[in-house]
């Protein structure tokens, strides 16, 4: 981490109001004349954070974050029961995107996602490549269903004392179901107990698996019940409905980036999303560039992934 910029605090944060009720909320950082740099967060339902902008130099970039429907400050709060969901899904996030690029006057932007927001990522730049000067990603996903099920079931092979307590924590009821499945079932439990139990069951499985780093602990945020309770609920919520993609749709229709320069960061040792999607990605997309991180996993913090991430920024500050 003590490669990256200093802290920044934003020079600006507002909501962008959706029209269907969803308030969303964005922070601007950096240089208010700069090149904008559009930061898509993880989860689905981590949040925008403060070291994902300090990748950027403050003085070359317009940094822009907002919180992806239903986590962080955006309203209403996918940990809210009642809220059902319905209008939170990949076509919904694209569509903030572009409402919030219009509220700011960008014509085009650098775009930046890790994990999730790789696929939240190419979703948009493949509906939108005119948008899109140039695109970093890191911890690439696609969100394939092989992925999900490698993320939720095959990953038992490395973590098997972990995976035992993830379906042991599945009642009898839903022991047939797939993990995705029956989580998504606990976490619209109308029992607040039963929500908020299978939420930190579900962040306590994925905990094992983010880093290279086995010293690394649980992030702090995911000890906090209103996070991972909001979080989970959007996890399982995407995955389970497979984010409304085609299987395969994000690397069929990669040649839409043709145009498009792209750098594809990946840690060697990413349990959580292998480096066969990032490869396979970097054969579909001629304009792409891969990077593998030798000893780094999905984190965006283990050692050589924000020099890599820092170096690609480097390269497309002046791109248009």
């Amino acid at each position: 981490m003590s490669a990256l910029f200093p802290p920044l605090s934003p020079y600006e944060t507002g909501f962008l109001e959706t029209g269907d009720g969803n308030r969303i909320f964005f922070a601007l950082s950096g240089n208010p004349d700069g090149r904008p740099v559009l930061i898509l967060h993880g989860g689905p339902g981590s949040g925008l954070s403060e070291s994902a902008r300090r990748h950027f130099d403050p003085r070359v970039w317009r940094i822009i974050q907002f919180d992806q429907r239903g986590c962080g400050k955006s309203t209403p709060n996918a940990g809210d029961f009642d809220n059902a969901l319905a209008d939170n899904t990949t076509r919904h996030l694209i569509g903030d995107i572009e409402g919030l690029r219009e509220m700011l006057g960008v014509k085009r932007w650098l775009v930046f996602g890790n994990s999730w927001g790789a696929t939240l990522a190419l979703a948009y730049a493949e509906t939108f490549p005119e948008r899109a000067s140039a695109i970093i990603l890191a911890g690439v996903t696609t969100t394939r269903w092989s992925e999900i099920n490698w993320l939720y079931n095959g990953l038992s092979l490395f973590l098997p004392e972990a995976w035992e307590r993830f379906v042991a924590a599945i009642p009898e009821r839903l022991r047939g179901d797939h993990p995705v499945a029956a989580y998504h079932t606990l976490l619209n439990d109308p029992d607040p107990a039963i929500r908020q139990k299978a939420a930190f069951d579900w962040h306590a499985w994925e905990a094992g698996s983010i880093s290279a780093d086995s010293q690394a602990g649980l992030p702090e945020r995911w000890r906090d019940p209103a996070f991972v309770l909001a979080r989970a609920r959007l996890c399982a919520h995407y995955f389970h409905h497979r984010a409304w993609l085609e299987d395969g749709q994000l690397l069929a229709d990669a040649h839409r980036l043709a145009e498009i320069p792209g750098a594809l960061i990946q840690g060697r040792l990413d349990l959580q999303g292998p480096p066969a999607t990032a490869y396979a990605l970097s054969k579909a997309w001629p304009g792409s560039e891969l990077t593998l991180v030798d000893n780094a996993g999905h984190s965006a913090s283990d050692q050589g992934m924000a020099e890599a991430i820092m170096a690609a920024a480097r390269r497309f500050a002046d791109y248009d």
